[in-house]
């Protein structure tokens, strides 16, 4: 009596059990279709069906394989839910190391930036004046393509700083009138004048000025100091520095 009880006993938790798992089934198949059996399912049918067996025979072994899968598959899928999380957030580490070692890379370019920039304008406090010639032939206000990278230079340094401005002189030698001089000093140095307006120095900024021969110191028949006399003199110059009156003849 008391063996036929206890089998009883035994199958109504079975049947517990299976109940149980079957409504979770129910429950788990709405929400995603049925996957492939995971080995950690296909041992707990086998565990499951070998306690069942032990404990309630054949009915046993029936409900224990049920309640075994289901325990099985439910261990499965937080298993690949923690893996997932855990790759989730490998991923968010690697994403912040990254972003850290960006921010670094470009604080040291910043630093790096701010220390030229600070010896660039170390270096123009300490430069009262720059200044470039050009030369000319005899009769003539054409640029020589020689000129023209020291102008562009000088011409683009002056374009970025705002308070820098550009004296373009024009000078011509002894020979000839003066009215000839002043007018051919004055082409010459408008001549210079364009090729720094294209170096992107803004037109007020440019301080154009013709002195004709005025300014001449070679002496008749010398021809090497004639060609030292032809020339236009740019000058930058910045803000608080004294003006030499504009010749606008």
């Amino acid at each position: 009596m008391n063996v036929f009880t206890n089998k009883l006993r035994t199958a109504a938790v079975g049947l517990a059990l299976v109940s149980s798992c079957t409504v979770a089934l129910a429950q788990d198949g709405e929400a995603a279709p049925k996957a492939k059996a995971s080995k950690q399912e296909n041992i707990g049918v086998v565990t499951g069906l070998a306690v069942g067996a032990a404990a309630g025979g054949p009915v046993g072994a029936i409900l224990g394989a049920a309640a075994g899968g289901w325990l099985g598959e439910r261990y499965h899928k937080e298993s690949a839910s923690n893996k997932s999380l855990q790759a989730d957030l490998g991923t968010s580490e690697s994403q912040r190391t990254q972003l850290a070692q960006n921010v670094s890379e470009l604080n040291v370019s910043l630093t790096e930036a701010r220390r030229k920039g600070d010896q660039l304008d170390l270096a123009l406090k300490n430069t009262d004046e720059l200044q470039v010639d050009v030369g000319f032939r005899t009769n003539d206000y054409s640029i020589s393509t020689q000129a023209m990278p020291p102008l562009l230079k000088l011409g683009a340094l002056a374009a970025s700083m705002p308070d820098a401005k550009l004296r373009v002189a024009g000078f011509a030698d002894s020979r000839g009138s003066d009215e000839l001089n002043d007018a051919l000093s004055r082409r010459r140095a408008e001549a210079v004048a364009a090729v720094l307006a294209q170096a992107g120095v803004a037109p007020e900024r440019l301080i154009v000025e013709g002195h004709g021969r005025s300014e001449s110191t070679a002496v008749e028949g010398d021809l090497d100091g004639c060609a030292l006399d032809r020339k236009v003199t740019v000058r930058l110059e910045r803000a608080g520095n004294t003006a030499v009156a504009r010749n606008d003849q």
